[in-house]
């Protein structure tokens, strides 16, 4: 069973998806992809339930959408290919308030696996597909040039989480 819960954003509503006790899933009302399971949500895989770990994704996000670097992560559970939780792992060390580019993660997936090169496309499709928007960073990839490219929730939405954040501004909050 997959329970869900909301949450009340200044960016839209957001859903909050959970199984076995661990977030699965994060994500704008109406964003590109969801939560990627058989179904809709109101099919009756999903049940709306109130989940400690929903309660300490609500308390990340009220930090978060405070200005305030959260120092803790709700337990979360990262479902994906070898190849996306690779990825999805590199976009946790991203720290708040910075951004790296998708180049620069292909970079790192490459070396990782001993290769030459590795597609910053196939990157980009790996963090486009980011069941948890938010706590798993995805907003924090640019491009190349340093120009906002693709985020499955907006790029207006990606402009306001780097702007919260203090990206590029010498007095970031670090509470």
């Amino acid at each position: 069973m997959i329970y869900i819960q909301y949450y009340e954003s200044c960016l839209g509503r957001l859903t909050m998806a959970a199984r076995y006790g661990h977030l699965i899933g994060l994500w704008f009302e109406n964003q590109k992809y969801e939560l990627q399971y058989p179904g809709k949500l109101s099919d009756p895989i999903y049940e709306r339930k109130d989940l400690p770990v929903f309660e300490q994704t609500a308390l990340w996000l009220d930090l978060y959408f405070s200005g305030q670097n959260p120092k803790f992560r709700p337990d979360i559970l990262l479902e994906g290919s070898a190849f996306q939780k690779a990825v999805w792992d590199i976009l946790l060390e991203i720290p708040y308030g910075q951004t790296m580019s998708y180049k620069q993660i292909a970079d790192i997936i490459a070396r990782q696996k001993g290769i030459a090169r590795m597609s910053a496309q196939a990157v980009g499709n790996a963090i486009g597909h980011n069941p948890i928007s938010l706590i798993v960073p995805c907003h924090r990839v640019i491009g190349s040039n340093g120009k906002l490219t693709g985020y499955a929730g907006g790029l207006f939405r990606k402009q306001k989480l780097l702007d919260l954040e203090g990206f590029g501004r010498s007095d970031q909050k670090e509470s």
